[in-house]
């Protein structure tokens, strides 16, 4: 059937192309090109999506690398530096598209990325986001009207091996207390700081007479929040203040760890106790030991930097620190 007049135009291009049709708008006295298409059904669909609702034509030229640079300028800069890191490595994985326009590229392109990449789990969730944010921008340039990186899926998520620590081998940690270091052991046990959050804890942040600790890193969540300082640990943070001299919570020799230095000390420890666990493992303990003693979970979020999944108790639910005090000394 003949479309009607200043339709457009659909024409196959010679020679071998990844998309030899190309689609022509017929309503400006020049022909201007909407896109180019694979095969002649999505030629033709393009058409009609155009003609539907006609798009400016200049933008729709953009690709996906001019968009992905206009979007580490105006978007990325706003997002946490580990994040960033995350969603540029990506990028590389989606290059194949790089001079594609990008309201050309389809659902089955951008999962294509993922699938062949052939890593795990992280990686593909974070093409997949990389994705999601590029979608949303290009709607906020109206290059788009459909957000295709929502149709994306990846491997499910893993199974964790991680193993945390029993209430007998923390007793036992208890009971060796004394042997140098292992006090970074129940450090960790009791307020559920990150092995780099750890050994960047500053001096300046540990406030004895409130007992609380300023610290965090990653997320927005988990940076400088207030943990408090539990009752059982006191002594040791103590200890370790006054001991400090180039500012850090835990140093050795008057420097502070670095985390090789810190690793072979955990290595040595678990050796010493015949126990088997990584220092973030002391983390995943913390968390579970706290749940199982009926801590609130807005406390414990607070409390080890997590975001809360549930958006009632993100945005509305506040708690004093009182009550963040009284939920850490849930751990007996």
């Amino acid at each position: 059937m003949k479309n009607p007049n200043r339709y457009g135009t659909i024409t196959k291009l010679s020679g071998k192309r990844r998309r030899p049709f190309i689609v022509k708008e017929g309503q400006s006295g020049q022909q201007k090109v909407i896109g180019y298409a694979a095969t002649k059904a999505e030629a033709m669909i393009l058409l009609a999506q155009y003609n539907n609702n006609p798009w400016d034509i200049e933008t729709s030229k953009i690709t996906l690398q001019q968009l992905y640079e206009l979007w580490l300028q105006k978007r990325a800069v706003k997002l946490g530096k580990s994040n960033q890191g995350s969603l540029k490595a990506s990028y590389n994985y989606c290059k194949s598209l790089a001079n594609t326009p990008y309201r050309q590229i389809r659902a089955y392109e951008m999962q294509d990325c993922i699938d062949s990449c052939n890593l795990s789990h992280y990686t593909q969730s974070n093409i997949k986001n990389l994705w999601a944010h590029l979608d949303r921008f290009a709607i906020e340039l109206d290059i788009i009207s459909k957000r295709y990186s929502d149709l994306l899926t990846i491997a499910p998520t893993p199974e964790t091996n991680r193993k945390i620590f029993t209430e007998e081998e923390i007793a036992q940690i208890w009971k060796n207390q004394n042997i140098e270091y292992m006090d970074t052991v129940l450090f960790f046990l009791y307020t559920g700081f990150r092995f780099s959050e750890m050994i960047n804890l500053k001096v300046e942040n540990v406030d004895l007479d409130n007992n609380t600790m300023i610290g965090g890193v990653k997320t927005k969540a988990g940076k400088n929040r207030v943990v408090p300082i539990h009752s059982k640990i006191k002594g040791i943070v103590q200890n370790r203040v006054e001991c400090s001299q180039k500012g850090y919570l835990f140093e050795y020799k008057g420097k502070k760890w670095s985390s090789s230095f810190y690793r072979i000390i955990w290595s040595d420890l678990m050796s010493t106790l015949n126990m088997n666990h990584i220092p973030h493992e002391c983390r995943h303990t913390f968390r579970s030991r706290l749940d199982s003693a009926g801590a609130n979970k807005v406390c414990i979020d607070r409390i080890i930097g997590h975001k809360s999944n549930d958006t009632g108790e993100r945005v509305y639910t506040h708690k004093t620190l009182q009550e963040l005090k009284n939920a850490i000394e849930l751990l007996n």
